[in-house]
């Protein structure tokens, strides 16, 4: 499975250098190709959930369009997102893609005219009313290309959040009970750390280590401070009660020695393999590793949600997207609605995914109703927060940069806010926010 950068990467800065060459695309849904061909792309891993699900969706689209074609190229998200804007600009343009949801990416793609307007499509196959209207957020993109309201530039068919994963075998052995709070999060942390077991499996190079500061923040924020950070509504103090605790706290674990100094260095899928190999207890990470863990995780294990906060990093996962420029645009309709079918939804929910529009009477797999009913629990109390590097375009490398320093010792807590806090600002204030 892909290492999943893409959950939480946004758009290179190479693309913003680039944008003012792009001259603005069209939104016109007029098919310019053969109808024979539909061209796709996406960067799920064969057996994840996603993979198995769109596998079989390219089976029925195929079987339902006598004559028609589906051209796959596996293509990594870091190929895509460091020349998405290059290449939707050009005649090589997908006709069907998948890419990351945001501001920093479909956002910032929308607003320079690369994406096909799917509104029309999204009301007339119910796509929009399939949808709650939170995991609608990231489908949808202003003039700004700010997400929330507007237009819709693409269509997500399963969702995601961040828990912990723990191994139960490692807390039985040291007699560690699943925490309710950080309070009781910290002491089963000290337990570990006073019996020789550095407790977190902590990837500081990419994304995960910044979804572990922003979950700190969450747990001293609530859903105002969620949209005023992630749309602009008003001004966010970064040396506010939510981000000083998150920064210093960070900090703290760094020092009492919950999160290795090293992990600073270390990337995703060397943390996910390390708490697969059960060299560390506790593992805070995304849904898109379950359904891997379900297949190689050989010891007993379980989840809990991040405790102590009623929200958490989550969101549609990413969005089919139709390039402005694709040639078959009408056989993309057609392969999303068929991604959106109860049969396909129903797959993918049983295969360690997390469906937006499933016959929950049909998810029969112990550990996927686990974890779809966590998810539940979580949109249940409007607990969907997105993702800390959502709100400005190249903010996702600022965010790994300063958690780095947090976790390496060379920046004070005070001056990684000033650094996280200056890129979040203007970016805001170029966009009228």
């Amino acid at each position: 499975m892909f290492t999943r950068i893409h959950r939480v990467a946004i758009a290179a800065a190479a693309i913003l250098t680039l944008a003012s060459a792009v001259a603005a695309c069209g939104d016109g849904n007029q098919d310019t190709g053969d109808g024979k061909t539909l061209k796709l792309w996406h960067y799920e891993g064969e057996t994840s959930a996603m993979g198995i699900a769109w596998n079989e969706a390219i089976k029925q689209f195929e079987a339902s369009h006598p004559g028609v074609k589906v051209t796959f190229e596996e293509k990594s998200f870091e190929q895509i997102r460091q020349s998405a804007n290059m290449i939707l600009n050009s005649n090589d343009a997908p006709d069907v893609m998948e890419y990351n949801k945001g501001n920093a990416s479909a956002g910032l793609l929308s607003k320079q005219g690369l994406l096909t307007d799917l509104t029309a499509e999204a009301d007339k196959r119910g796509w929009s009313k399939a949808l709650t209207p939170g995991l609608a957020t990231t489908a949808r993109y202003d003039q700004r290309g700010v997400m929330g309201s507007g237009k819709w530039y693409g269509v997500p068919n399963y969702a995601e959040y961040v828990m912990a994963y723990y191994n139960k075998d490692l807390f039985a052995k040291y007699n560690v009970q699943v925490p309710a709070s950080v309070a009781e999060l910290e002491a089963a942390m000290d337990t570990f750390k006073r019996n020789g077991v550095t407790p977190l499996s902590v990837g500081g190079a990419e994304y995960p280590a910044q979804q572990i500061f922003y979950l700190l923040a969450l747990s001293k924020a609530d859903r105002a401070w969620v949209e005023d950070y992630q749309l602009y509504k008003n001004k966010v103090d970064f040396h506010g009660p939510e981000l000083t605790y998150a920064a210093n706290t960070f900090a703290d674990w760094v020092s009492k020695g919950y999160i290795d100094k090293n992990s600073a260095g270390i990337k995703a899928e060397d943390m996910g393999v390390a708490w697969e190999q059960q060299k560390y207890p506790i593992m805070i990470s995304g849904s898109w590793w379950y359904g891997r863990m379900v297949k190689e995780a050989n010891f007993q294990w379980g989840t809990f949600l991040f405790p102590g906060t009623k929200l958490h990093p989550g969101s549609s996962g990413n969005l089919w997207v139709v390039p402005a420029k694709a040639k078959n645009k009408s056989l993309a309709y057609d392969f999303i609605d068929i991604t959106m079918k109860p049969e396909i939804q129903n797959l993918l929910g049983n295969s360690g995914g997390i469906p937006v529009a499933a016959d929950t009477s049909k998810i029969t797999d112990a550990k996927s109703k686990e974890l779809i009913a966590n998810f539940d629990a979580i949109t249940k109390d409007d607990g969907i927060a997105f993702y800390p590097d959502w709100p400005a375009p190249g903010y996702y490398d600022v965010l790994v940069a300063g958690v780095q320093k947090l976790i390496n010792g060379s920046a004070k807590p005070d001056a990684v806010l000033d650094e996280i806090a200056k890129p979040y600002n203007d970016n805001r204030a170029n966009v009228g926010g």
